[in-house]
């Protein structure tokens, strides 16, 4: 049994060189949301340092609300979104000899591709178009993974160790003072359940079936460096490997 844990990286937050020993993927902020070219080149060299796998985080052009306010795009405005993003890492990635490995959308973009298939269709052909052999992360059981796989790519489905789920699988929403789990044994909880067991229970106590294959922990979160530590650490108690998805031949 295996899992990937990922982390959110180059937002501007301290604690990215803390949490990057106990993870195996980062998705770097592209700029659009948060983030800059040095700090998109400094977490790609600190991943090239960890042999942790980098990742693109696309998201909204909007750094004033962090990229989680929804915006509604037409097609080609999207897909130009994505492609501007994915572009701009690249480019950074083959300066420092890095090969730049997923693609997760961030925030309210990751949002409504889980629940607008026609959203999640364009997203995903972005970055198939730019580059097929990128791993595509997407909320578990959602059109983000069902579009990504109509088209072929490599998805992985992901789960939150720090958030808490509805009924439907979708995420809690940030306005609802339920949406985080600030408790350490919680969180372990929640992350073995959803990696042994392919369950998850929901802020209404009913437990759904959900696919775990890779873990996000938010680098943002007040506790993102102790649950980083104690996630991996239980992990390993339970002899449960920890890397990164492997892409296709």
């Amino acid at each position: 049994m295996s899992i990937d844990l990922n982390c959110d990286m180059g937002e501007g937050m301290p604690n990215d060189a803390a949490i990057i020993p106990f993870i195996t993927s980062a998705n770097i902020a592209c700029g659009y949301h948060a983030g800059d070219r040095d700090t998109m080149r400094r977490t790609v060299e600190l991943c090239l340092k960890h042999s942790v796998a980098v990742g693109a985080h696309p998201g909204f052009n909007d750094k004033l609300n962090f990229g989680r306010t929804n915006i509604q795009l037409g097609e080609d405005e999207l897909y130009e979104l994505i492609s501007k993003q994915l572009y701009l890492l690249d480019k950074i990635c083959k300066e420092v000899k890095a090969t730049l490995h997923h693609v997760k959308p961030h925030g309210a973009l990751y949002n409504m591709a889980a629940k607008n298939q026609t959203f999640s269709r364009t997203i995903a052909t972005a970055v198939k178009d730019f580059n097929s052999k990128l791993i595509y992360y997407g909320l578990s059981g959602s059109y983000m993974i069902r579009e990504a796989k109509s088209i072929g790519l490599v998805t992985a489905s992901e789960v939150f160790a720090d958030r808490t789920y509805q009924q439907d699988g979708s995420l809690t929403p940030r306005t609802d003072s339920r949406a985080l789990i600030k408790d350490k044994n919680e969180v372990l909880k929640q992350v073995l359940l959803m990696i042994m067991k392919g369950k998850v229970e929901t802020v209404d106590k009913s437990c759904i079936s959900i696919q775990a294959e890779t873990i996000c922990i938010h680098g943002d979160g007040e506790f993102a460096v102790q649950f980083a530590q104690a996630i991996h650490q239980r992990l390993k108690q339970e002899g449960i490997s920890i890397q990164s998805i492997q892409p296709s031949k």
